[in-house]
């Protein structure tokens, strides 16, 4: 009984060690992990991801397939210009042959930032700072491509490059801001001269289309005032023109005796003005005599032959046609009343305005005229001087229109 109890115990023995042995053996590869398998000190094979077993005294080294992205420590570079520049970086790598990145470096990781340490500062010793601000995707292009073909051998795929920051020393960045204030500042200066270039211009063009429009202004202004005067020369000559053969028919058949009546009344009237001095351009004792005379003072009057109608109207023209015809009450109430309807037809539309109305039928909004007596009193007769026969009456005629009495 006591051997079988050896033999359970030997038996139970081996078998956990069996267990232990095969649980030791059993590895979990995750999904983006591979494992390398290294038994007695020789590379056997690759771990896919999930459970594995392997030898139990074998081991694994697991690798992350993913990408990882490594930082560039910031350093102080040259350029070609001799400016100093902090630059740093930052790399995205992976692992693409796991055994490679195993056994051909001791770690990618540090490696590969080492390699674009020295790959960067070499880039940026050979470019100008100017060069690095404006063509940082020309420095990653390169830095790319470098650190890929470096880090091929080790199983490792540099995916991209980005130049994180790229900061001038303080006096190179002071520099580059008073570089870039001066440039601004003469762009202001340009914009600023060519506003005032333009505005000059569009002052003087508006100056030259003022001046234009004024010399054409005074121009036509001149040309109408000259108009106006010639025509107001012309209506005042027509009108003292009539004035005159309108004195000289009146003046017709005054005497001596009213000629002297009318120069004292002139002599009355100057002097009832407010002047200090009064001087007569004749001897003013004459004036007096020769008042006296006519007056029937005298010793005697002496004769002078008047003047006959017919003398007169042969000299100057006929009285109707000197004076004027002088209308009617009735003629002036048609007229008004005719210039009241075609006012009323313009403002109503009418199609139809009557011409004339009868002097009964009057609208009473109109003013009210006096009798016919005090506008036109019946023509008296007047003796000529030859035979003493009445003259006929004016003969009548329509209201002279403007042009009608420009032409008198």
């Amino acid at each position: 009984m006591a051997d079988y109890t050896v033999l359970y115990v030997l038996v139970a023995f081996i078998a956990l060690i069996i267990i232990f042995l095969i649980i030791r053996g059993i590895y979990s590869i995750q999904p983006y992990e591979q494992g390398i398998m290294i038994l007695f000190g020789a590379y056997k094979r690759v771990l896919n991801p999930g459970l594995n077993w392997v030898f139990p005294l074998a081991s694994v080294l697991r690798v992350d397939l993913r990408t990882q992205v490594l930082e560039v420590p910031r350093q102080e570079v040259i350029t070609k210009d001799n400016s100093p520049t902090n630059v740093d970086a930052i790399i995205y790598t992976k692992v693409v042959d796991p055994p490679k990145a195993i056994f051909q470096v001791q770690d990618y990781h540090v490696a590969t930032v080492a390699l674009a340490q020295t790959t960067l500062r070499s880039i940026i010793g050979d470019m100008e700072l100017d060069e690095i601000l404006f063509n940082r995707e020309h420095i990653n292009t390169r830095l790319r491509d470098i650190l890929d073909e470096a880090t091929d051998k080790w199983g490792v795929r540099v995916d991209a490059v980005e130049i994180k920051e790229v900061d001038p020393v303080g006096p190179v960045k002071a520099a580059m801001e008073e570089q870039t204030s001066a440039e601004r500042q003469r762009r202001a200066a340009v914009l600023r001269a060519d506003g005032e270039k333009r505005s000059a211009i569009l002052v003087a063009e508006g100056q030259k289309r003022s001046r234009i429009l004024q010399a054409e202004g005074v121009r036509q202004s001149q040309i109408l005032e000259a108009e106006g005067a010639r025509v107001a020369t012309i209506l005042q000559a027509q009108g003292e023109s009539q004035r005159l053969r309108i004195l000289s028919l009146g003046a017709g058949v005054l005497d001596a005796k009213a000629l002297t009546v009318l120069s004292l009344d002139t002599v009355g009237k100057v002097g009832n003005g407010q002047a200090t001095k009064i001087l007569f351009p004749f001897e003013f004792s004459r004036l007096m005599e020769g008042a006296s005379e006519y007056l029937g003072t005298s010793r005697g009057v002496p004769d002078r032959p008047l003047n006959s109608l017919d003398d007169l109207e042969r000299q100057v023209g006929r009285k109707d046609d000197i004076l004027g015809p002088i209308p009617k009450q009735e003629e002036l109430a048609t007229d008004i009343q005719t210039i009241e309807q075609e006012l009323r037809a313009e403002s109503n539309d009418a199609a139809v305005v009557p011409t004339r109305t009868a002097v009964s039928g009057r609208d009473p909004s109109s003013p009210a005229l006096p009798p016919v007596d005090e506008v036109a009193p019946p023509p008296r007769t007047t003796s000529t001087a030859s035979g003493g026969a009445s003259a006929p009456p004016p003969r009548r005629r329509p209201v002279p229109t403007e042009r009608e009495d420009t032409d008198h």
